[in-house]
């Protein structure tokens, strides 16, 4: 254990990370005795770091540029084009800063600069649709895998910002992008999970699931599921509000990837849950009808074969052993 400890720490300046760029080359040649390194490749990896080290230094310069751009204050006076110009400056200045804060590095760059606190209280509240969606893309960006950031944008109040866009948004997209940014300061983040908890989480992703967006209403039972599955402990809440009703009407509608996600949701409802077993076997609802329809339609189709392993497991769950009528149906 001792003979490891002196390497533990990375290296501290740029020498130190020539020393182990040298290092590392001899390991994986044959043993040999090491030779002085010429001057000639020395000042050649020297320069190969001070641009990879510079290449840092210009990202940052241009997340400065593009914050400048979004905020620059806006003319109602000037003409159409000119407004225009500007909106598309504002549009790709969002998509720059996306794309470089999927390094997260640069996500932590961005809150330090303040970018994060102008995306809020600028750009998702923006009266164009394209800079609402990006600034909820530029958010889940910055905050997937990242406590750091997540814990930020849930202490400024992001999370309601972006539940009140799924919900209430006139445009699809950007309500499909909220909800990504949802997802990203809930999933496996107890804090953004008691946040959304005491937002009524759970009723916006149940209204989403009802929406006319087939990515909306799939982006919502996904994180049901999602939800539902990582977290069991919430399914009395879940009950409670009637899902299990909302979910066997949305299987009502026409057959999309979305019944995938609402089946599975389902299953974590009645797993360990009486309420949600009696909820299923609710006559009213008709679902074992709907169950046996459904495997008969999903037999033989190996898209389905996930989506047809739900309905088998409803079906052994809630109803087998049920008594059944003359007219009953065969397991």
């Amino acid at each position: 254990m001792a003979e490891g400890r002196g390497n533990r720490h990375g290296p501290r300046n740029l020498q130190g990370v020539l020393h182990m760029a040298v290092e590392a080359g001899s390991a994986s040649e044959d043993p040999a005795p090491r030779e002085p390194m010429t001057q000639e490749r020395m000042e050649f990896l020297r320069g190969a770091l001070a641009e990879v080290c510079k290449g840092q230094m210009d990202e940052v310069e241009q997340m400065k540029r593009c914050l400048e751009v979004l905020c620059r204050d806006e003319c109602k006076e000037r003409g159409s084009e000119e407004e225009e110009e500007e909106e598309d400056e504002r549009e790709e200045a969002l998509e720059m800063l996306s794309e470089l804060c999927e390094n997260l590095d640069h996500a932590r760059d961005l809150m330090k600069l303040g970018g994060l606190d102008l995306c809020m209280s600028r750009c998702l509240c923006h009266s164009e649709a394209g800079i609402r969606w990006r600034a909820a893309q530029l958010i889940a960006s910055c905050a997937q895998n990242m406590p750091e950031v997540q814990f930020y944008l849930l202490n400024q109040g992001a999370l309601l910002l972006l539940l009140q866009l799924t919900d209430h948004d006139a445009n699809n997209t950007v309500r499909v992008k909220a909800l990504y940014s949802v997802s990203c300061l809930v999933r496996e983040q107890e804090a953004g999970l008691r946040d959304f908890l005491s937002h009524d989480g759970f009723s916006v992703l149940m209204r989403g699931m009802q929406s006319d967006s087939e990515k909306l209403r799939t982006k919502s039972a996904f994180l049901l599921l999602n939800l539902l599955t990582s977290h069991p402990e919430h399914k009395d809440t879940v009950l409670s509000m009637g899902m299990v009703q909302q979910l066997v009407s949305v299987l009502r509608s026409p057959h999309s990837s979305v019944h995938e996600h609402v089946l599975g949701a389902l299953c974590c409802l009645v797993e360990d849950a009486p309420r949600g077993v009696s909820d299923c076997r609710d006559p009213s609802l008709g679902l074992e009808e709907l169950l046996n329809q459904r495997v008969q339609d999903l037999r033989g189709r190996e898209e389905s074969l996930e989506e047809l392993e739900f309905c088998e497991r409803l079906r052994v769950v809630c109803f087998q052993g049920q008594p059944q009528d003359d007219n009953g149906m065969d397991r």
